[in-house]
């Protein structure tokens, strides 16, 4: 049986992997000097064709572009005493003068997802350059800049740091994406208003810091509100935001990981994976190797009580290391790992790892998520109806969220952009091949245009064929990710095997003169492997075929062996039978299962 784990970062070094033309370096806190990060292309660089991930693409836009935006105004409105016409959305997104937060239902965070669909809208105008989207949030900016007022930020608002945090995304993205000339006066409007209505630092989640209130407000997410306050900063917003960027660092959180020591035992899981993007971006902006080690480590924590979907967190909650609490979950929740939030946290977190030490595990971590959780979500309603958990119970189902416009519906539509800029990265060399689907890129190297294809059915084909056309002959490297599990992977350019070793977690190099279309034919063999939940738990075991981890579709644990399931068989469709001894089931990736009862894991005799 091989783990995931096996492949993990020791906890006080991280090793970079970079491609063969590289040193092989240990990143280490005292290091000098550490190479250059990777660059993120921009949305518009990035064709995506695949049907599954345009397919979430082209739904969560439908409903964003769908909203009315009276509904949209209407809790900023009622809060601040304005006349507030319009339907209510309901939901989560609901203001309720007399909400009772035991209810946990309608009314909980009123207008709180607000900032981060203007952010999934501009990134999507970045994709599509379609008028209609960039006039509605232009439009939508200016009406939201009408209702700034203290009265939003004061006791009405229970997470006065996290709507403030997403309004600032939401700003920031339309200004450097949108192009919206008005952004950056709406945002100093914003802050002006909201720092005499926030703690100041960050303050620990479950920690009181407004008095005479209830339980509820300690759930505000102050200690995530660095990362966009760096991004603030680099995109030219003012000198302020840097300040406040290193104010709000989590330090207390920040300082026993970058120790080596893991301090998750009782947190919030999505906010608190989500803080370790504002370790990442300390590093980014101040260059505190400090904070890249406390994300490096974290994640290093975070990959050895996860689940082999790469999800993490049950019922919301991270564990104490070696913890038999995951194994446990599968028994007794079926709130395994939520999704959206969960996975949007991830992808920047391993994009912003993968940039900074070039290392190809981050790469494999991203598309473990990506093709196990995230596609696999049941698709965002114009009603609110949002997919929440991931089920990964012995006995589990895709349902949706009991409560309308939760937080992950502010999430979905950010992560169903974000597919674009986590697909490829460039250096002054060449350009890193990150995830594999169909899709394109054009670019430009050393003033030359390049155009670079994939065609593939990856990852239910283990064949990748990525055509390079630059239009002049050029110089420069293909970096294509091996990922850890792909022993005896291959490349061929132009029908040519590459006498090269392959070797698996590491960017394979072809440095090349590139004339014409050239084709590189990659195979990524699939082959069946076994995944123990946790080494105390050895027989309660996933069955993967390279990323993907194949879910038992039965209604109740079936008797099988660990060579039954390895000797699974493709029937096509997205669909593998095992036969035992005394009867046979089915298996479908997540991406497949629609109303089935499911099981992730099995025990093996």
């Amino acid at each position: 049986m091989i783990s995931r784990r096996m492949f993990l970062h020791s906890a006080s070094v991280m090793t970079a992997a970079w491609a063969a033309s590289r040193v092989r370096m240990p990143l280490t806190v005292a290091a000098s000097v550490l190479p250059a990060p990777l660059n993120e292309f921009n949305y518009g660089s990035v064709t995506v064709t695949s049907e599954l991930h345009r397919k979430q693409f082209d739904n969560t836009h439908a409903v964003l572009m769908g909203l009315s935006e009276d509904s949209l105004l209407k809790p900023f409105r009622q809060m601040v005493g304005q006349p507030a016409p319009g339907e209510e959305l309901g939901g989560w997104y609901k203001y309720d003068p007399n909400y009772d937060w035991h209810t946990f239902d309608a009314g909980f965070a009123p207008s709180a997802t607000f900032g981060q669909w203007i952010s999934a809208l501009a990134r999507a105008y970045a994709i599509n350059q379609d008028a209609a989207v960039r006039e509605k949030i232009l439009r939508l900016n200016l009406l939201y800049a009408k209702t700034i007022s203290g009265e939003f930020y004061s006791l009405k608002n229970r997470f006065p740091a996290y709507c403030y945090d997403k309004l600032v995304c939401g700003l920031i993205d339309s200004h450097q994406w949108a192009g919206d000339s008005n952004a950056y006066r709406i945002l100093e409007q914003t802050t002006d208003t909201a720092i005499p209505y926030l703690p100041g630092k960050a303050i620990k989640h479950g920690q009181s810091w407004r008095p005479g209130t209830d339980v509820s407000y300690t759930w505000d997410e102050s200690h995530t509100v660095p990362e966009n306050m760096f991004l603030a900063y680099q995109r030219g917003a003012g000198e302020r935001y840097l300040k406040m960027g290193k104010a709000y660092l989590d330090d207390e959180y920040f300082d026993p990981l970058a120790e080596g020591h893991c301090p998750f035992e009782g947190r919030h899981a999505y906010s608190h994976v989500n803080a370790l993007c504002s370790a990442m971006q300390a590093y980014l902006t101040l260059g505190s190797r400090r904070h890249l080690l406390a994300a490096s480590n974290g994640f290093d924590f975070l990959q050895a009580q996860s689940y082999s979907t790469g999800g993490w967190g049950p019922d919301e909650t991270l564990r104490a290391p070696n913890s038999d609490d995951v194994e446990a979950s599968l028994q007794n929740t079926h709130h395994s790992f939520e999704t959206p939030c969960g996975a949007y946290a991830h992808f920047k977190l391993t994009r912003y790892l993968l940039r900074v030490t070039g290392n190809s595990q981050y790469g494999d971590s991203m598309e473990q998520v990506m093709y196990n959780t995230i596609l696999g979500a049941l698709p965002l309603q114009p009603d609110g109806r949002t997919f929440y958990y991931s089920d990964y119970n012995f006995k589990a189902q895709k349902v949706y969220c009991e409560h309308r416009w939760p937080c992950c519906s502010g999430t979905m539509p950010q992560i169903a952009t974000d597919y674009w800029i986590s697909s490829y990265f460039h250096d002054r060399d060449g350009v890193y091949v990150n995830l594999y689907m169909p899709s394109s890129l054009r670019w430009t190297q050393d003033g030359t245009q390049v155009s670079i294809s994939q065609e593939t059915s990856y990852p239910t084909d283990s064949q990748i064929r990525i055509d390079v056309s630059p239009s002049r002959q050029l110089d420069f490297a293909l970096r294509l990710r091996i990922p850890s599990w792909a022993n005896g992977a291959s490349v061929s350019v132009n029908g040519k095997r590459m006498s090269a070793v392959v070797r698996p977690g590491q960017f394979f190099t072809i440095q090349r003169t590139w004339k014409g279309t050239d084709h590189v034919e990659l195979e990524l063999p699939l082959r069946m492997r076994l995944e123990p939940i946790d080494s105390r738990h050895p027989r309660t075991v996933a069955l993967l075929a390279g990323p993907t981890v194949l879910f038992a579709i039965a209604d109740k644990l079936p008797q099988v062996s660990g060579q039954e399931l390895l000797s699974a068989k493709s029937t096509g469709n997205s669909e593998w039978i095992v036969q035992t001894d005394n009867t046979s089931f089915r298996l479908r990736p997540f991406t497949a299962i629609s109303d089935q009862q499911y099981s992730t894991y099995l025990m093996v005799k």
